[in-house]
């Protein structure tokens, strides 16, 4: 871990320094009060000062409103091309949480915020970081994040597809774009479908949605140790033990299946946090990964299921042809492709500077089988129609 230092009351200070987003120690830290102004704390944090927060904490969350307004004044250039808006944006985006996340608190040994008026953070600090050790800088972004994904664990997510809650971990992507998970809950099972695998498992959402549809074993896989840790929470939860074994960290579990369900993130881009690992995908690893191991792990007769979105083809990012290229090269064919439209949010908002990409939007599961056991004239039959 990295070490922050500070000058406070005539003495030189210094604490860990953490970061989900992997964001270096700030090189100059002042101490600010329920004195900072606004605009005092704007500028300094534009000039890379980070700002050690110790008035009354809803005035540090004033502080921030008031920082995150005026970070907001000027809005994200436009480019010529939806993929050269994406990064623009991206860029942007990336900009403001470096600022934001100049204002920051200090956890003591115990992970308490000492501060006046602050909430108990320990048992959200202890699900999301692990035991504590020692005095700790975090952004006050980031704790605020850590005390929502607290609240969503706790009261769950709503998942009409399995009839239960699910309670997603700090750090593991939440099923609230449940249109994916309704696609794998109506499309057709291999005949005889035994055993399964679900890569990417996440929440285990998938895993348990496949067990449900009576699935005998279900092997749920991750790289993540925290959506591992939250799998295994949501098969406890809902009494699945006897279908569902998560297996990991790994891609692929060991053995051949009936089915492979995966997920991939669905845009080629770095992430920049452990929760944007579930959206982003450098150079679509696991998409690949996913198709070039497939054939070695289905018996004859089984079928893969790539749920994917098709938001990376409308932002210039991955092409379809790119796509069938890769399933082609993988020895597979597509026997079959269910599809959807998103129900977010922001698929229909205009002010979104990615909205004409978002609007148009598919979310497709795309059924898989080795291109060997797929005759010529079904080939045919399946193949995707021609886009517009």
């Amino acid at each position: 871990m990295s070490t922050i230092h500070w000058t406070e009351d005539r003495t030189a200070r210094s604490a860990r320094w953490h970061s989900e987003s992997a964001a270096p120690p700030p090189r100059r830290v002042v101490v600010a009060d329920d004195r900072t102004t606004a605009a005092t704390a704007h500028r300094l944090a534009r000039e890379g000062t980070a700002l050690l927060w110790r008035g009354d904490f809803h005035n540090a969350r004033q502080l921030l409103s008031a920082m995150r307004r005026r970070a907001d004044r000027r809005p994200p250039r436009r480019g010529d091309t939806p993929a050269e808006s994406f990064h623009l944006h991206r860029e942007a985006r990336g900009r403001r949480a470096r600022l934001l996340g100049r204002l920051i608190v200090l956890l003591e040994d115990d992970h308490t915020l000492a501060l006046r008026r602050a909430p108990d953070v320990r048992q959200a600090c202890a699900e999301a970081y692990g035991a504590p050790s020692g005095r700790t800088a975090v952004a006050l972004t980031e704790l605020l994040g850590v005390l929502g994904a607290r609240q969503w664990r706790e009261r769950g997510v709503e998942v009409p597809a399995l009839g239960a809650r699910i309670h997603p971990h700090y750090g593991v992507f939440s099923p609230v774009r449940g249109e994916y998970v309704d696609l794998v809950a109506r499309a057709p099972l291999p005949a005889s479908c035994r055993t399964a695998f679900d890569l990417g498992t996440g929440t285990g959402v998938l895993a348990a949605v496949l067990a449900r549809r009576g699935v005998g074993h279900v092997a749920a896989t991750d790289i993540a140790p925290r959506a591992l840790a939250c799998a295994r929470d949501t098969v406890r939860r809902l009494g699945l033990g006897g279908r569902v074994e998560v297996v990991g960290p790994a891609l692929f579990p060991e053995g051949r299946a009936d089915l492979v369900v995966c997920n991939p993130p669905w845009l080629p881009a770095r992430p920049t946090s452990a929760v944007e690992q579930g959206v982003y995908d450098p150079d679509g690893e696991m998409l690949h990964g996913f198709l070039n191991g497939l054939a070695d792990h289905l018996v004859p007769g089984g079928e893969g299921w790539l749920i994917l979105s098709d938001l990376a083809e409308h932002l210039g990012l991955r092409s379809r042809h790119e796509l069938l290229s890769g399933i082609e090269a993988a020895g597979l064919r597509v026997v079959g492709r269910l599809d959807t439209r998103p129900r977010h949010p922001r698929a229909r908002d205009t002010a979104d500077p990615l909205h004409a990409a978002r609007s148009a939007e598919v979310t497709s599961l795309w059924r898989l089988r080795r291109a060997a056991e797929v005759p010529p004239a079904a080939r045919r039959l399946a193949r995707p129609p021609a886009r517009r």
